[in-house]
């Protein structure tokens, strides 16, 4: 359902965007670091998108029909903090006081997990206004499954600012490009055009029309004076009834507007006001000076009418669930397991049994595995960045999302790595999707800053890696990872797993579909692999808890090799080799270290007993390990690959099972 747009007093919209504009300069200046110029010059925006078109239930802030705000321009936080506020969400103005400060509500840059209110972590710019694409198209993707027979299940849109930071970062062109093609028109983005950055003027090192740019993305474009209602509110009607375009409105702002000496000046962006002119700029626009963080009775009068407003829509939305739950049927069935992104409590067990038993390289086993699993979980979706061949997800007999289309399960992302992170994060912000977005392990550089959001969000986003090792072979170097094990690996929250086999890799599924606190990183191989046998009976789970004991000694073992991936077969082979010997080699398989970790000393300790010599066998760089193995043997590898085919690779590192028994032995004596 719509609101109705209302027409206020002008004096009192006045009044409110003053509120607005002092409660961020007051908070900033209490923390005595912040941005104050932005949300100082973005207040009229945003009090338009809030009170005229924006529908959000304060009581609720997790309503699934809710439409979205993203402040991509992050550093503008107190804007969006006092918006919060003032609508009504569970945001005292103490809160607000407490901009900055450790524990508070109100952190530096907006925090999805923390803030009631917040829809997307924002910081790192560009972030946003990628993260708000996957969003619009999840809840297009919604709409395509459940929006029929003159019922509106998913009616969701996304509004949101960016700045001038914004649109410099690439990830922002990558994901308006992608935007642009699938045509999403319930994604509206004002561009605050101030014209100033950290460093001075934007023409230090920007002259482009931005708009045109847009334009040339397929987005439909508009200009217009940000300060001036009017315009702001034309703008905003013509994007909301724009259909077959996502919408951009060029604002040009005067950052610290108000303020007599920083107006329009750098000054006004990365540092507080400043005591007297806080003064003056209060003296300009005729507010009070006392107390700081005043709200006037009728303007929270305002706000509380626009609260009537939303809770109609919310009941008409309601309403409308609610009939189309009572009709039931199989759409009904689908519609609360999407919104509970069900998944099989028996998930590994069904995995299994898809399991191929024949040797392949493991991109391919877990391809095959990920068929089955597509099967089982239907908010299952996502795609790659133009590497279907190669990273083997595609959801075979399943459509992929087009402009007008969006009933589909696979999303082809182009050769946009950077906005397919993001694209990801945004599908998983929303409801009903658990999203995967996939390439070569190489290029995780590449979305490095959407993965790291994803954990510090707790966001269920699933990467998929192929391609993981020098063993690529003839592509070289520039292809070839070697520091990406550990550089995913240092990521708090991140799970990186990196299977051996067709077993391993029906765990890894196992494990990121049922890891809800968040995102899965999952490494696969190009070359071949094989399928390694279990002794007699294993238990499955025990892949799931990150390192388990995959082939044991005759007795207590005076050697435990650790290894992951395609090492474990290599590990295996070394452990026959040294039992020829005489000794005693158990091989533990660790595909998630980080799962590993998490379990308690018994077990660990009984997996990796103390007083056995500790040996890591992996092809990637190996300082890390030595916090594993204390004074043991790590067999890795601290230099770039090589051009040329995998085996040869693998004899002219010192991989074989030969060259690592030897390393062993060297160091065994």
């Amino acid at each position: 359902m719509s609101i109705p747009p209302r027409e206020f007093d002008p004096k009192l919209v006045d009044k409110a965007v003053n509120t607005i504009q002092m409660l961020a300069a007051d908070g900033v200046e209490k923390a005595n670091s912040g941005h104050p110029g932005t949300p100082m010059a973005l207040s009229a925006i945003a009090f338009e998108i809030w009170t005229r078109h924006l529908r959000y239930d304060p009581q609720d802030p997790a309503w699934p029909n809710r439409d979205r705000f993203v402040l991509s321009c992050g550093h503008a936080s107190m804007l969006l903090y006092s918006m919060l506020h003032l609508s009504g969400h569970d945001l005292s103005l103490d809160d607000l006081k407490k901009f900055r400060q450790l524990g508070s509500k109100t952190p530096g840059h907006p925090e999805s997990h923390m803030t009631p209110g917040v829809e997307v972590t924002t910081g790192p710019l560009g972030q946003g206004i990628a993260t708000a694409v996957g969003m619009a198209a999840s809840f297009k993707m919604l709409g395509a499954r459940f929006n029929s027979d003159g019922q509106e299940i998913s009616t969701s849109r996304v509004f949101g600012i960016c700045s001038d930071g914004d649109v410099m970062e690439g990830i922002s062109a990558e994901a308006g490009s992608l935007a642009g093609h699938l045509g999403l028109d319930n994604l509206i983005f004002f561009y605050d055009d101030n014209k100033i950055t950290i460093d001075g003027e934007t023409d230090l090192a920007f002259s482009e029309d931005v708009g045109a740019r847009y334009e040339a993305y397929g987005w439909f474009v508009q200009r217009i004076d940000g300060h001036n209602h009017h315009e702001i509110k034309t703008a905003l009607d013509k994007a909301v009834a724009n259909k077959g375009r996502p919408s951009f409105i060029v604002a040009r702002t005067h950052i610290g507007i108000g303020s007599p000496n920083k107006v329009d000046s750098h000054k006004a962006h990365g540092e507080p006001l400043g005591t007297s002119e806080i003064k003056l700029t209060k003296e300009a626009i005729g507010w009070p000076l006392e107390p700081t963080f005043f709200v006037p009775d009728d303007v929270r009068a305002l706000f509380a009418e626009r609260a009537k407003d939303n809770k109609a829509a919310r009941a008409a939305s309601d309403a409308t669930l609610a009939a189309f739950k009572k009709k039931g049927g199989d759409k009904a069935a689908l519609y609360e397991k999407l919104m509970k992104r069900e998944v099989p409590a028996n998930l590994l067990e069904e995995l299994l049994k898809a399991a191929p038993t024949k040797d392949a390289a493991t991109r391919v086993q877990s391809g095959l595995i990920e068929q089955k699993l597509a099967e089982l979980v239907p908010s299952f979706v996502g795609g790659s960045a133009d590497l279907n061949p190669s990273t083997k997800t595609y959801i075979e007999g399943a459509a992929a999302l087009s402009k007008g289309e969006f009933s589909g399960r696979n999303i082809h992302f182009g050769i946009r790595e950077h906005a397919m992170g993001a694209f990801v994060n945004g599908l998983a912000l929303s409801n009903g999707f658990i999203p995967f977005g996939s390439t070569f392990l190489i290029f995780s550089d590449y979305m490095r800053p959407a993965i790291r959001i994803a954990a510090l969000s707790h966001l269920q986003s699933i990467f998929v890696f192929t391609h993981d090792s020098v063993y690529l072979g003839e592509d070289g170097p520039t292809h070839q990872p070697v520091e990406h094990y550990w550089a995913l690996r240092l990521i708090p929250n991140l799970d990186f797993v990196r299977p051996c086999d067709a077993m391993e890799c029906a765990a890894a599924w196992t494990h990121a579909l049922a890891r809800k606190t968040g995102p899965t990183a999952i490494a696969l191989t190009r070359q071949k692999t094989i399928n390694v046998p279990r002794p007699a009976g294993f238990d499955p789970k025990l892949m799931l808890k990150g390192a388990y004991v995959l082939a044991d000694s005759a007795g207590v073992p005076d050697l435990v090799i650790i290894a992951t991936g395609s090492e474990v077969d290599v590990a295996i082979s070394a452990k026959a080799l040294l039992e020829k010997q005489g000794q005693k080699v158990r091989v533990v398989s660790a595909p998630c270290w980080t799962a590993f970790e998490r379990e308690d000393a018994a077990y660990r300790d009984s997996v990796l007993p103390k007083n056995a010599k500790r040996v890591v066998i992996e092809i990637g760089r190996s300082e890390p390990w030595q916090g594993v193995v204390g004074t043991g043997l790590v067999i890795g590898l601290d230099t770039f690959g090589a051009s040329a085919p995998d085996k040869d690779v693998q004899k002219h590192f010192g991989f074989t099972p030969e060259a690592v028994v030897e390393k062993i032995q060297k160091w065994f004596r």
